[in-house]
């Protein structure tokens, strides 16, 4: 054979260019089918970013946590804030987003600054529609802001809250989480993104699957106790400075950033807080350093110290220091706040100095218990002041909705706020059962007590339905109808009213709720309570109950113009009521407009012809009219 022919034979037995192209593309067929296949059978968990509770409603996926975590068992939850699927011409909507602070903990998910800001707007603004969305979630940092924060801009806020930056080492994928998955960031925020897909939830399962027939220890979730921030810890030694330090603090600066170039090119206004802390009551959890200067608990002494002696500032600054060289990062160093500032002034974000806000409040201008209840988390009245400091950033900044506002004193308007706040003494109960659980174990204490659960004193029903849920994982809404219930059934209506207060303020779109408690506070004559439930369901969604009975309350109270305005809307929800007739009659009758009560007490009749005292106040008036 010669060369041509071996030439030729060579060539022939090449294939051709489409070939390899399909060669190429075959595994990519295969996992987009694969996809396609996993989807259709609804495979593993729902991996959208928010779902639909309503026809109306939706809120943000309680599973969405998946994302983020791999090992860790009982994935945490936001507060499951509902918002409209489609947003009101009125509506004004603010989004929070954050950690367990953001969130609430231990009072959430009602007792937090977001409910603080709502309650605030919704005073001064009732005209508006007002959604404060809190999406904050336990044990997420950064990273979790930055996936879902797309997903918050498609729904048009108006503005976003952030308070964010303690959970940055331990938090999911922090560098220093059992969750952790490398440091580089954008590799990190490419698997993350990766994780929405069907296929790479199978592969997860697989591997973790394979992985198990090798491990005995099968409880990949089994780290040092039982509270979530207590399990998510891997390197509990994260010295000031080191690799892993800076790895968390570029972290959370390259993420950050991200975030508000988002917000920034959707030009949706951003309010950014500062990091508080518990500086004086804390001791650091981890002290190293082989010289005074560099051991956390000797620079912590001599923070007290200083203090006793009355010098402020030095011992604010040893106390810091303090808690920069603690080892353990569950609380922000002060890196975290200088990143905050930097950015906010480069993106021109709102700031809210909240650290220095915290100090001023408390005694010796260094926060300690007085404020926050453990660590890092702000006690009751330290979630309404931070409400109260991130609404006045807001009205700083021009970010309010643009109707005209009611105006109040700004003390009395505080004060109406706390005083009708959605927070019952069941919800006391629970929070103070929470915080034990996380003080009795580690790293408040190196020999976690579980057994302390066994040990609380229940006084009574409320107290019990507290350890249900937050011993026992019994449903947060079930256990407050139940509480409601208990207090209805020993007459004490006040009671009774605040735990509806508390149940519609967090579900404020189950309608059958507002007319069940109005209507069993109707029923014994206690107006003046049902009256608010009455309102919030007019503002919701009104109908021809609340409506009608808002009409015959303000009558009552001699607000004419505001009866003539709900016993109007009540007629054309339902003008077969004989009784809103005559109640309008009665209100026109005050106005002295008698054309229109005569025209009212006739409809009246001519549903009802014999409405008790109707035809004698029908005479009346056209004696009256005949003048």
């Amino acid at each position: 054979m010669n060369n041509s022919e071996k030439n030729k034979k060579i060539s022939q037995s090449k294939y051709p260019l489409w070939f390899y192209l399909v060669l190429f593309l075959i595994p990519f067929l295969f996992f987009i089918l694969l996809e396609i296949f996993l989807r259709v059978f609804n495979y593993g968990r729902n991996n959208d970013q928010w779902i639909n509770i309503t026809e109306t409603k939706q809120m943000l996926n309680p599973d969405i946590a998946g994302r983020y975590f791999f090992i860790t068992k009982d994935l945490p939850q936001s507060n499951n804030d509902a918002f409209d699927i489609v947003k009101r011409k009125n509506a004004f909507r603010v989004f929070v987003m954050g950690g367990s602070s953001a969130q609430g903990f231990p009072f959430s998910p009602n007792g937090n600054f977001s409910r603080y800001i709502r309650d605030r707007l919704e005073l001064l603004f009732p005209e508006n529609y007002i959604e404060v969305i809190n999406l904050g979630i336990t044990a997420t940092n950064s990273y979790t802001i930055r996936d879902i924060l797309p997903g918050v801009l498609e729904q048009n806020p108006d503005l976003i809250l952030i308070y964010a930056g303690h959970n940055e080492y331990y938090g999911a994928f922090g560098v220093g989480s059992t969750e952790n998955i490398g440091n580089s960031r954008d590799l990190v925020n490419f698997l993350i993104w990766l994780n929405k897909f069907k296929s790479v939830e199978l592969l997860r399962n697989v591997t973790n699957a394979v992985m198990s027939l090798f491990n005995q220890d099968t409880d990949m979730d089994s780290n040092q106790g039982g509270t979530l921030m207590a399990r998510i810890v891997k390197e509990q030694i994260i010295p000031f400075n080191s690799e892993l330090f800076n790895a968390g603090i570029e972290q959370f600066k390259g993420n950050l950033e991200d975030i508000l170039q988002m917000a920034n090119r959707a030009k949706v206004p951003v309010v950014i807080g500062t990091l508080a802390s518990n500086l004086k009551d804390q001791k650091p959890f981890i002290s190293v350093g082989s010289n005074s200067d560099e051991c956390a608990d000797s620079i912590y002494l001599r923070a007290q110290y200083q203090l006793k002696l009355g010098k402020i500032s030095l011992a604010d600054s040893l106390f810091r220091k303090a808690k920069d060289l603690d080892a353990l990062r569950f609380r922000a160093p002060e890196k975290i706040n200088e990143i905050i500032k930097k950015l906010n002034e480069k993106y021109n974000c709102g700031l809210v100095d909240l650290d220095s806000v915290f100090n001023a409040n408390s005694p010796d201008r260094i926060v300690g218990k007085n404020l926050i209840v453990d660590h890092l988390h702000p006690s009751l009245s330290g979630y309404l002041l931070m409400g109260k400091i991130y609404f006045e950033a807001m009205n700083r900044g021009s970010l309010l909705p643009h109707n005209e506002q009611v105006e109040f004193q700004d003390r009395q308007l505080d004060s109406i706020i706390i005083s009708n706040f959605s927070f019952s003494r069941l919800d006391s109960v629970i929070s103070d059962i929470r915080l034990l659980g996380l003080l009795n174990d580690w790293p408040f204490t190196d020999k976690p007590d579980f057994s302390f659960v066994k040990k609380l004193k229940l006084r009574d029903r409320i107290d019990s339905i507290a350890y249900k849920i937050a011993v026992e994982n019994m449903n947060w809404e079930k256990g407050h109808r139940e509480a409601a219930e208990y207090y209805l059934s020993k007459k004490d209506f006040l009671n009774f009213a605040k735990e509806f207060q508390v149940i519609v303020s967090q579900y404020p779109f189950k309608l059958s709720d507002y007319d069940y408690a109005a209507s069993q506070l109707i029923n014994v004559r206690e107006y003046d309570l049902a009256y608010n439930l009455l309102l919030r369901r007019f503002k919701e969604s009104p109908d021809a109950f609340s409506s009608k009975w808002l009409g015959n309350i303000n009558l009552n109270r001699g607000n004419i113009d505001k009866a003539i305005k709900y016993l109007s809307v009540s007629m054309k929800y339902d003008n077969t009521d004989a009784q809103t007739f005559y109640n309008l009659a009665g209100a026109f009758i005050h106005k002295e407009d008698f054309r229109n009560a005569l025209q009212s007490i006739e409809k009246c009749l001519s549903i009802k012809p014999d409405f008790p005292n109707a035809q004698k106040l029908k005479v009346q008036l056209l004696e009256i009219l005949s003048q």
